[in-house]
């Protein structure tokens, strides 16, 4: 079985009512409205019945829920799209497993709530947060609670980057360019962010906590070498006094923090870029993901494309069987056949 961890919905009242609260010219808004599978499950459904064994666990699609609406309407939207994902696990449970909770991340308070209401009374998987919450980072203290709430769920986390193009590469620009800021921007922002709770002690005080990165880890497997010894000269490079008290700090090197978060398969079909996150966090912690429906297709590309490099990568049948259902199965606890 391919259980698809990372495909993007939209449920239809949350659509609806996302775009009567959502900044007019909102990064996004207009690709979202041009991708009918977002939220018509009918034709995904005609869409996943090309691919044999192939399921999903919902996530909700982009943008984040609190660059959508302030801090009084975030927790009306994250309970819209989470019911409305709950719906669709329930009609369709053998094509969709699970979903993942999405956050009012603006509201922490309302955030751990929605944690405890979407998991208890709604059965989800987990929660999806995202790179930065509106540009602010996460180690912040105020989203300490929601990592300390997942930790003790023992339900992992998604992460999901973001970066607007109104975040300028050079100085004195008012956008980024040419997709600059998706292409290489979102990379960038789930590394920073990696690193950003590695050195923010999050997994000293919380080392049984699952991440899920979406697009394996972006920059990091690839950046190993300057994660490893680069990272290990931490302070040697400034005169910040926090540079240089951050690696005393840690109890383990920057490197082994980095191999505890997950990531899932979710690179457009890089089969020799799935070799190197494989290498990187080893089979257990990689799992199964396409980013449907944001191809060039609208819905079909990423999935085949996905398994396509499944099938090219080099790794053994027990490793891609993992990677396919074993760990989402054991991290999910899913029941289903």
């Amino acid at each position: 079985m391919k259980i698809d961890i990372f495909p993007h919905i939209m449920p239809r009242r949350y659509f609806d009512r996302m775009l009567q609260v959502a900044p007019p010219g909102m990064a996004l808004q207009k690709r979202m409205s041009g991708i009918p599978v977002l939220v018509d499950v009918e034709q995904r459904l005609r869409i996943m019945d090309r691919y044999e064994g192939y399921v999903q666990v919902l996530t909700l699609a982009n943008p984040p829920i609190e660059v959508a609406g302030g801090p009084d309407v975030s927790p009306e939207l994250a309970r819209l799209a989470n019911d409305g994902m709950a719906e669709i696990v329930a009609r369709h449970p053998d094509r969709f497993p699970g979903f993942v909770a999405s956050l009012p991340m603006n509201n922490p308070d309302a955030a751990v709530r929605e944690i405890d209401r979407a998991i208890d009374d709604l059965g989800a998987t987990g929660v999806q947060i995202y790179t930065n919450v509106a540009g602010r980072p996460l180690d912040m203290a105020e989203y300490q609670p929601i990592f300390a709430r997942m930790a003790q769920r023992d339900l992992p986390i998604w992460m999901h980057p973001t970066r607007p193009a109104t975040f300028a590469d050079y100085a004195g620009e008012k956008r980024s360019k040419f997709d600059m800021w998706w292409a290489f921007g979102w990379p960038y922002e789930t590394s920073v962010a990696m690193g950003r709770l590695v050195f923010s002690g999050l997994f000293d005080r919380h080392p049984g906590l699952k991440i899920i990165t979406h697009h394996l880890g972006a920059m990091i497997p690839f950046c190993a070498g300057r994660v490893g010894g680069g990272l290990d000269q931490l302070g040697s490079r400034s005169e910040d006094p926090e540079d240089a008290g951050a690696l005393a700090r840690l109890r383990l090197r920057p490197i082994d923090y980095f191999r505890m978060f997950y990531g899932d398969t979710a690179l457009f079909g890089a089969w020799h870029a799935m070799e190197s996150g494989l290498a990187f966090f080893g089979a257990d912690h990689v799992l199964f993901g396409t980013d449907m429906p944001f191809d060039p297709e609208k819905g079909t590309g990423f999935i085949r494309e996905t398994i396509e490099a499944m099938t090219r990568m080099r790794a053994t049948d027990e490793d891609k069987a993992k990677i396919y259902e074993g760990n989402a199965r054991r991290m999910l606890r899913l029941r289903f056949k």
